[in-house]
């Protein structure tokens, strides 16, 4: 017995079976001829003509009319990724139905998702580092972003160029981030906006490389950078190098030269103009979609972003698009501009705002004619965002300006205060310059701290006259020096932590005081830097051992410095040289220091120099006169209360002195008189010095285990602190306990390490042949156990570790990125997304998400875009799957 169509029982369709019904039905098809058409029953044609909206899909794909064109889909998606199904139906001339199109979009969009998280579950680890992360959406920008890819993939060297604030610095910051996977030693982003010294500029990369990378005292921080990288692949970023133009070319061309696989991108108000560059010069944001002239371009999307972060539910309308259109095309389509701009509409109507903003730069552009256009508009928009503060804010930025980098509330009272400002005004002063988009907010270690944009900060110090520059300047010295006081009276006790981080993220701030006292050379500025450069243990939390050197070297060359200061300077400048393993002219330095302290009568800097002295000469093999003046220098400081540091010091060096005699029992008496003092008064720096001194005494006894929990301890102990020169000497005591316990691979790794960080800041072990002939007797345990090729293999991969990588290695930690992750892998979702998440995990629509959050549908599109992109998923329902499993 036959069964005809019309009995068959309905069953589910597709979305595509589903449009092929409703097309046919309103072209006239009845039920049963649309059966047979498509050979299927009457009663699933009946089914599917119930539903107002295509059904989810019930039964596995049997193909699409649009299949033929998934190649074509692939190759402009390539092109840009947020192309709409809308402009790949233009594009593509399909005839076909725009819902069987989307249904292959993104089928084609989730299997290119799910291949990039394939490569990058298998690409190798790589680092980020200081890569800025902005809370507003990267906006307009795509089309450079695929530019620069091209760009960097033929070129080494490659220069975003353009005028201030038309967002250089956050397209490389997305490229950054974009092209990490590509280098197998990560990204380097490097701010050079506050250096001031073009001297300081290859320490100054060093330093935020973080490698920790080959160098001698006798090369050049241009020879060391150069040797640190010629092995890298990597891309280094080098942010606002307009300033120091000269000494960027020179160092750049230096890179390229002795390198092979080190690219680099900068970011510059001026080319570089050098053979190697490719200059991609970024342009104001279009005012029209340059694949759609009918739509709105990215400079009307930038400012429908950044209006409704300031007043919710803003959305363009078609009241208020001619008066938008205005805006962007006065402000010439310059980002910075453009945000300024949106911070006034919390006062005006975007038509006042047009109204406003044409009559302003009609004056402002009449006072600047000899100006670029684009500066012009840029110059008045800033001027007009000034004008629109109160006087006291006025008066208030431009003081900030003084700042390098970044301050927080107690500075700009300490330093910006005064006159028509009052302390007690600054705080609500300052809320006001974030409100207005004059500052920027950042959270640090659970603490604020302000910044302003370069164009802003330049902006704010031509207000000030150069009686009142010239003033602030020594204010913001004298607040240092205090800085560095306050450090210095904490730096046994409690508050040792706390100051050392107070000293670091100050670290611009005091580079540009020191520069200032340099320039001014007068005795007051001379005498306030000197005093606090003179700080000996600057080199553990502000600056790197070299730089710490250069500055104490530049003030000891002032005639104005005097006889006292002189004396300090020179004790400090030996402590540096020492370390660095400069032996021959440490003790040359030290003998001087001590004969201007006796000439003095100044006992504490000559206990100083006497314990300096001995360290020096038990370096270089004399212990009887090591001791002998580790001894007097003790015997000082019995006197002098105040220098606590600096006898712990002394009893940590006469302990290192007794271990290399084999006298271990006195050994381990100094270092647990320092452990118990520094135990006591809750001291963390110096405690891990005593750790790893009787974790020293235990390799020489014999006790390698008890060794290595010793050095652990304190490699934890120093996690707090940027002290390179203590952290290398903990990593080689690791490496010697792990060869002498048989752990052969763990010793390698750990000695390559420690080599190349003794080579970031002087000689290996402080150029201390004793030292180094210890070290090759559990170098030879290491390589005996593996092998040559073995040993040198994991030797290598030591030696390349950052900072991070080698402590989380050394602790036995599992990282992040030993999983094939980078850090910002899994990036957070913001409070809004993370409201428009449950929503959308709930079922809503975008339409009702905006309803209940009263913003924008087309906000609300870009969000949900974005937090998919977060959440690593394609498809709305697998957000509730996505957030279970953050």
């Amino acid at each position: 017995m036959s069964i005809t169509t019309s009995e068959i029982e309905a069953r589910p369709v597709n979305s595509d079976e589903w449009q092929q019904i409703v097309d046919l039905r309103r072209a006239g098809v009845t039920i049963s001829g649309i059966a047979t058409r498509l050979q299927i029953s009457r009663n699933t044609v009946r089914r599917a003509l119930s539903f107002d909206e295509p059904p989810g899909d019930h039964r596995p794909r049997t193909g699409s009319s649009a299949d033929a064109l998934v190649p074509a889909i692939t190759a402009l998606l390539d092109e840009n990724p947020e192309i709409t199904v809308a402009q790949l139906h233009r594009s593509l001339q399909w005839n076909g139905s725009r819902n069987t199109l989307a249904q292959v979009v993104r089928r084609v969009r989730g299997d290119r998702a799910t291949r990039q998280r394939k490569r990058d579950e298998a690409a190798r680890t790589t680092i980020t580092s200081d890569i800025p992360r902005f809370s507003t959406s990267f906006v307009g920008r795509n089309d450079d972003l695929r530019q620069l890819r091209l760009s960097l993939g033929d070129n080494r060297l490659v220069t975003i160029a353009g005028p201030g604030g038309i967002g250089k610095t956050r397209l490389a910051a997305e490229a950054a981030m974009d092209f990490r996977r590509a280098f197998a030693d990560g990204v380097r982003f490097i701010e050079l906006a506050s250096l001031r010294n073009d001297t300081l500029l290859p320490q100054a990369i060093l330093d935020a490389l973080g490698f920790d990378d080959p160098d001698m005292p006798e090369r050049s921080a241009q020879e060391s950078l150069v040797e640190s990288l010629r092995h890298r692949h990597l891309l280094i970023v080098l942010d606002n190098c307009e300033h120091l133009i000269d000494a960027c070319a020179q160092s750049i061309s230096a890179i390229l030269r002795n390198t092979t696989h080190v690219k680099i991108l900068i970011t510059s108000r001026e080319i570089l103009a050098i053979p190697d560059e490719r200059v991609h010069v970024l342009d104001p944001l279009s005012m029209t979609d340059e694949h759609d002239p009918e739509r709105a371009g990215a400079a009307m999307e930038l400012f429908e972003n950044r209006a409704g972060a300031a007043i919710a539910g803003f959305s363009i309308t078609d009241a208020s698009r001619d008066a938008v259109r205005q805006v962007c095309t006065q402000l010439d389509g310059m980002p910075l501009a453009i945000e300024l701009a949106c911070a006034r509409l919390n006062a005006l109507s975007v038509n006042d705002l047009a109204a406003r903003l044409d009559d302003r730069l009609s004056l402002l552009t009449v006072g600047n004619r000899g100006g670029p256009d684009r500066h012009r508009s840029l110059h008045a928009t800033v001027e007009w965002s000034y004008d629109l503060c109160t006087a006291q804010e006025q008066i208030l930025w431009a003081r900030l300006s003084v700042f390098a980098e970044g301050f927080d509330l107690a500075m700009a009272e300490s330093v910006c205060a005064g006159g028509p400002v009052d302390t007690g005004a600054v705080l609500d002063l300052l809320a006001g310059l974030v409100s207005r988009s004059v500052l920027r907010r950042d959270v640090e270690n659970e603490r604020v701290r302000f910044r302003m944009l370069e164009t802003i900060r330049h902006f704010g110090a031509g207000k000030l006259s150069a009686d009142e520059a010239l003033r602030l300047r020594g204010v913001h010295l004298r607040w240092c020096a205090d800085l560095v006081t306050s450090a210095r009276k904490a730096w046994t006790g409690r508050g040792q932590e706390r100051a050392g981080g107070r000293l670091r993220e100050n670290r611009a701030n005091l580079r540009l005081a020191l520069q200032t006292a340099l320039t001014d050379r007068t005795e007051e500025t001379t005498s306030v830097a000197s005093g606090f450069v003179a700080t000996w243990f600057l080199w553990s939390s502000a600056f790197s051992v070299r730089e710490h050197r250069m500055w104490v070297t530049s003030f000891l060359n002032l005639d104005t410095v005097t006889e006292t200061r002189a004396a300090q300077l020179s004790a400090t400048l030996g402590v540096l040289q020492t370390m660095q393993g400069d032996r021959g002219e440490a003790g040359r330095t030290l003998d001087d220091a001590a004969r201007r302290a006796r000439t003095l009568g100044d006992e504490a800097t000559l206990a100083f120099a006497l314990q300096t002295q001995g360290l020096n000469t038990y370096l270089g093999g004399d212990f009887e006169a090591g001791e002998r003046h580790l001894a007097e220098a003790l015997r000082l400081y019995e006197q002098i209360p105040e220098s606590t540091d600096l006898m712990w010091t002394a009893h940590i060096e006469m302990g290192m002195l007794c271990s290399s005699n084999g006298e271990t029992a006195r050994a381990a008496e100094h270092f647990e008189f320092v452990r118990a003092q520094a135990s006591g008064a809750d001291e963390k720096w110096m405690l891990s010095y005593a750790v790893y001194g009787l974790g020293l005494v235990a390799l020489v006894s014999g006790r390698y285990q008890r060794a290595t929990e010793y050095a652990t301890a304190s490699l934890c102990l120093k996690r707090a602190f940027d002290d390179t020169v203590g952290a290398t000497l903990v990593i080689d005591l690791l490496a010697w306990a792990e060869a002498a316990s048989g752990a052969g691979e763990r010793a390698a790794v750990l000695l390559g390490a420690a080599s190349s960080m003794w080579d970031s800041f002087g000689m290996q072990l402080y150029g201390s042949r004793h030292w180094v002939q210890r070290r090759e007797v559990y170098e030879s345990r290491a390589r005996t156990s593996l092998g040559d090729a073995a040993y040198e293999h994991a030797r290598h991969r030591g030696a390349t570790m950052s900072m991070s990588q080698l402590i989380a290695y050394a602790l036995n930690e599992k990282r992040p990125d030993d999983a094939g992750a980078t850090p910002h892998s899994n990036p957070e979702l913001s409070p809004r997304e993370r409201d428009i998440a449950q929503y959308v995990a709930e079922g809503l629509t975008n339409r009702e998400i905006a309803a209940h959050m009263v913003l924008s549908v087309r906000t609300i599109d870009g969000h949900v875009s974005n937090l998919l992109r977060k959440l690593g998923v394609t498809r709305r329902r697998q957000v509730t799957a996505a957030l279970i499993e953050r």
